[in-house]
């Protein structure tokens, strides 16, 4: 039976061993095919690899502006150029009309001493039988005030001022010395807590009260006061008073200075 050309050069070939793997050289395996130098192909139902010329914009200017802002800095830290303001920052605007003057009186009193006190106001108003967390105001404030002594020389007699030339001597008789009201230092009070019940505060909400906070301030005042009358303030001012008029006349020439307080 004839062969065909191709049985014959399969035979060819297992004779001489082409083709078959041997102990020097051994199979090897299939190798793969060698990557292309182009992109590799997107997947199915993948979007092509690329940036788009939208997205490389994006990014340059992304980089010259951080370009720029580092540009600056720098040369902000080696003050080559002024300070940048903050553009949100507080703004204050003061629109207060022209102060307006109302009196003006002349004084003849002579201040002798004062004092400040400090007075811590706890005030609460609450409705009977209703709970606080409904209907309450509590406020904790710290007044700071000070209150004057001071004696009045504008009320003084022809007879006040008794002078002896032939002794040197000179006496007077004055006024008991006056306490004026607490004046508050706004600077040195402050309000430390606020309690205020839900009914209170939803009608804050609607409308304002300032009548409220100037109740507390008054409070404070009263306080203040009442405790200036205490203190003695009264015999330093009287005390003051005697030692500026002996120094006064005693410089003029006067050789007994006396000084009297009327009763009140």
């Amino acid at each position: 039976m004839a062969k065909s050309p191709e049985d014959v050069s399969t035979d060819v070939s297992a004779r001489d061993g082409v083709g078959e793997p041997t102990r020097e050289y051994p199979a090897l395996p299939p190798t793969a095919e060698p990557p292309s130098a182009g992109p590799p192909a997107a997947g199915p139902g993948q979007p092509p690899s690329r940036i788009s010329g939208f997205a490389r914009l994006l990014i340059f200017t992304f980089f010259v502006f951080a370009l720029m802002v580092a540009t600056c800095l720098g040369l902000r830290a080696v003050n080559v150029l002024p300070g940048f303001d903050n553009p949100f920052s507080d703004k204050t605007t003061d629109r207060s009309q022209p102060v307006l003057l109302q009196s003006m009186r002349d004084l003849s009193r002579y201040v002798a001493a004062d004092g400040t006190f400090q007075v811590i106001v706890d005030l609460q108003e609450n409705k009977e039988n209703i709970p606080d967390f409904l209907v309450n105001r509590r406020t904790l404030f710290v007044g700071s005030g000070t209150v004057e002594e001071y004696v009045e020389f504008g009320s003084l007699s022809d007879k006040a001022l008794v002078v002896d030339e032939e002794k040197n001597t000179v006496t007077i008789t004055l006024p008991p010395p006056q306490q004026g009201t607490a004046n508050l230092d706004m600077q040195k009070s402050y309000v430390v807590a606020e309690e205020r019940g839900l009914l209170n505060r939803f009608g804050d909400a609607f409308k304002s009260d300032p009548g409220k906070q100037q109740q507390v301030y008054a409070l404070a005042q009263q306080r203040i006061t009442e405790a200036a009358r205490a203190s003695g303030l009264d015999e330093r001012a009287k005390q003051n008073t005697e030692n500026m008029l002996e120094s006064l006349f005693t410089r003029l020439g006067y050789a007994t200075v006396t000084v009297t307080f009327s009763s009140p």
